[in-house]
Formats: C-alpha cells, sequence, structure tokens
C-alpha cells in the first residue's frame, strides 16, 4: 500500500542554522498537557546549539532558553537534542512537571519545571531546575565529553512515584537508564542500568554485515519512545531498524528488531573525498525491510484501550512515517507522509510526539507534532527548520482503514 498523504494546520515560526538566526536548527518535540485547560497546553521543541523554544498550540514562540554557554574556552557549550515531559515529579515536596532534554554539548540531563500559573498568565513558562552536580551521562572527564560521544537521544517515564529517563549515546550504540533524584529542590539522576545494542549483524547468507558509518563511529540511536503503560522502550537505530525493548524492574530486557531499515545488509564504502559512505545498491542482497528508510528517526506511542494503539517511527530517508500496531508483535500498518497543504509539507523529520487527548478547539481529537527539516518558503539561501501540527483524526482518516481516535482511555498525567 502507498503511504497516505496528510496535511498540518499550524507550523511554529522557521528557525535557521546561521549565525544571524543564533545557529537554531530545530529537531525534537514535546507537549505538555495543561492541567486546567487543554488548549492552552504548550509545544517544547529543541533546537540543539540554539536551545529551546517553547509554543502555543497556535504555533506562536512563547519563550526561548538558550543552551549553556562553554564553561571554558576550549570546553562545547550545551547543544538541547531531544526533549520528554514528565508529569508530577516530587521535587521539594511539591508535585512537578518536568520537561527533560539531552544537552549533547555538554553530556547532561537537563530538567526544567513547567509553571501551569505562567502559562495561564501568558509568561515564560519553565525554568531550569538541574542540580549543578549532575554528573557526564557517557563521558568518564571533561576531555571526553569534549569528544562528543555524548548524551543524543532522551526518552522518560514513570513507574508509580518514581522517574526515569533513558538516554542513548552518540556514535555509540549504547543505551543507559537514569533515575531521576530529588537534589535539595533541583533535579539530579543516577544510573540504573546500561545497554549496548549490537553494531554487527549476521545475514541469512551467512556473512557478517556492519551498518554504514563514519570511521570509527557505530550505528547511533537517537529517536526513542517508551510505552508509557506498558513500560515498552521503542529506539531507532539510525542505520539498522526499529528495536522494542522491555523495562523490566528497571532493567533493559534483550532486543527485539521488529523492523528493519530497506538498507539492512547492502554492502558500502566509504569515500574520503566526500566523507561520506556510499551504498553498493546493485549488489542489495535483499535483507533490508520495506517500511523504513534510512535514517530511521523520530519514534512515538499512541495510547489507545486495552493496549491498542500504535508505535510511529519517521523514516527520513523518503519522507514518510511508518505505522506499527503498539500490542503483539508490532504488526505494520501503514505509512503517511504530511504533503503540502494549508502550511508546507514535512520532509527528514527527526523527531515526532502523539498524544490521544482532546488539545483545545483546534486538535479536538489529539495531536502529530513533527519536525520539518526543510521549512518553507526559504529565506533567500538560508535553510530553515521548525515544527509542524497535525490533527490525529486527520491522521487516522486518511488511512483505507481509518486508524483507532481514543481521545479517553489514556491520560498522560495517570500512566500506572
Amino acid at each position: 500500500m502507498s503511504p497516505v498523504t496528510v496535511t498540518a494546520t499550524v507550523e511554529t515560526p522557521a528557525v535557521y542554522d546561521d549565525e544571524a538566526g543564533g545557529n537554531a536548527d530545530a529537531d525534537d518535540p514535546a507537549v505538555w498537557v495543561d492541567p486546567e485547560n487543554s488548549g492552552r497546553s504548550i509545544v517544547i521543541g529543541t533546537l540543539k546549539e540554539a536551545g529551546l523554544d517553547v509554543y502555543g498550540l497556535d504555533g506562536r514562540r512563547l519563550q526561548h532558553i538558550a543552551a549553556p554557554t562553554a564553561p571554558h574556552e576550549d570546553a562545547k557549550p550545551g547543544r538541547f537534542n531531544n526533549v520528554d515531559i514528565v508529569y508530577g515529579f516530587d521535587l521539594d515536596g511539591e508535585p512537578t512537571d518536568l520537561a527533560l532534554v539531552s544537552d549533547r554539548g555538554r553530556d547532561r540531563v537537563r530538567a526544567f519545571a513547567i509553571d501551569p500559573a505562567a502559562v495561564a498568565a501568558g509568561k515564560p513558562p519553565l525554568k531550569d531546575v538541574t542540580a549543578p552536580d549532575v554528573a557526564a551521562v557517557f563521558a568518564a572527564d571533561e576531555a571526553e565529553v569534549d569528544d562528543q560521544r555524548t548524551s543524543y537521544g532522551l526518552s522518560a517515564f514513570k513507574d508509580d512515584d518514581d522517574a526515569y529517563v533513558v538516554v542513548s549515546q552518540r556514535e555509540e550504540t549504547r543505551l543507559r537508564l537514569l533515575q531521576l533524584e530529588d537534589r535539595d529542590g533541583l533535579v539530579g539522576y543516577k544510573t540504573e542500568d546500561t545497554l549496548d545494542l549490537p553494531d554487527t549483524f549476521a545475514l541469512p547468507d551467512g556473512t557478517d554485515w556492519t551498518p554504514c558509518a563514519d570511521p570509527g563511529e557505530n550505528p547511533q540511536v537517537e529517536g526513542m519512545a517508551v510505552d508509557q503503560e506498558e513500560h515498552v522502550l521503542y529506539a531507532a537505530q539510525e542505520t539498522v531498524g526499529l528495536w522494542r525493548i522491555e523495562l523490566d524492574d528497571e532493567e533493559f530486557a534483550d532486543p527485539e528488531l521488529i523492523d528493519r531499515v530497506r538498507e539492512y545488509g547492502t554492502p558500502w564504502t566509504y569515500d574520503p573525498a566526500e566523507e561520506e559512505c556510499v551504498l553498493d545498491t546493485e549488489n542489495d542482497p535483499g535483507f533490508g525491510g520495506e517500511h523504513l528508510s534510512a535514517d530511521a528517526e523520530g519514534v512515538t506511542v499512541y495510547h489507545a484501550e486495552d493496549g491498542a494503539g500504535y508505535v510511529l517511527a519517521s523514516s527520513q530517508g523518503d519522507n514518510t512515517f511508518a505505522v506499527y500496531e503498539r500490542d503483539g508483535d508490532n504488526d505494520y500498518v501503514g505509512s503517511f507522509r504530511v504533503g503540502d497543504g494549508t502550511v508546507d509539507g514535512v520532509q527528514h523529520s527527526d523527531g515526532s510526539t502523539v498524544l490521544n487527548v482532546p488539545l483545545g478547539r483546534n486538535f479536538p481529537k489529539g495531536l502529530l507534532v513533527t519536525h520539518d527539516g526543510e521549512a518553507t518558503p526559504t529565506d533567500g539561501d538560508r535553510e530553515g527548520t521548525g515544527f509542524k501540527f497535525v490533527r490525529w483524526d486527520a491522521v487516522a482518516g486518511a488511512f483505507p482503514e481509518p486508524l483507532t481516535v481514543d481521545t479517553d482511555s489514556f491520560d498522560p498525567r495517570d500512566t500506572d
């Protein structure tokens, strides 16, 4: 079945990855649901070296937060990669909603408290509450931080009163599970478990295959999402495919590869002049999947009743999104793309997030937010990026057999 096409109804202002634009490069969104007025909910988007932007559901920018500056002249500055939400974390005795961000530049997880009263008053709602003594997530010392094999993808979840984040490592296959801690009214964390995904794969013809990568790099994970009810992690290893990993008693279970990218198993060489991998597609042995084109990127989970719902993964190589059943064996359902409409479509999407709950008049049946790697119209030669907002019922209704729309059975504030 060919991908169906949907259109976005709202877009955020384009940002530009140049000096005039503050080196802003949009990447990953998260949605915070206002407990009193869902139409007042906000979208938080990472801008890498430029930090974070906060938007209303109309796409208007409400707040900008700069990434941390470099601690000294030779060090790397902060660079915000992925963001996710945890509701009701017990911080200094008060239930506090948090936006959690992977800081690739400094190899930390940053925490920002979300103030509902500020949202209601139209004031900047996010405040940095990261404990100053948080350690690097992966690096053994500051020299390793500057090597930038640091915090990359991020997904958060709660288990009863405890809150956790899963963080992936840039240019490595490693995932780390962290538990959040209250440190005198600020947010810290400690390591609970570590998992190394494979970097070499046995093919059906008896040969071994290593995915395409620059010299010295391993096939990394960025896009991740946790099924908030089942505590299952879905992780997109960019040049490999989509993994399912159960989080059992705050430990990683054995990973299961539920789908492969089309390029899986294809021979390749490295072109040092162009500094890129060259796939030998004429000798593709045909061991790849049919639904994802590398890179496999943003992952998000649509929760519905009794384990129903969907796992969505960005197929960046062909500008589509693959949809899988949330329950059972995660069977493939179909694919869609976000095409041009009232606003322009989506290309090369990195991060995405979906919510089933009503979010005001404009998104009464839920919302999908996606990164757009080519925001248009362009500003001369400047390449813009941003985020697009799509009604979930528009996505669901575009399929020949419509997808589930369930606004009642899952509450992101109450996942137990």
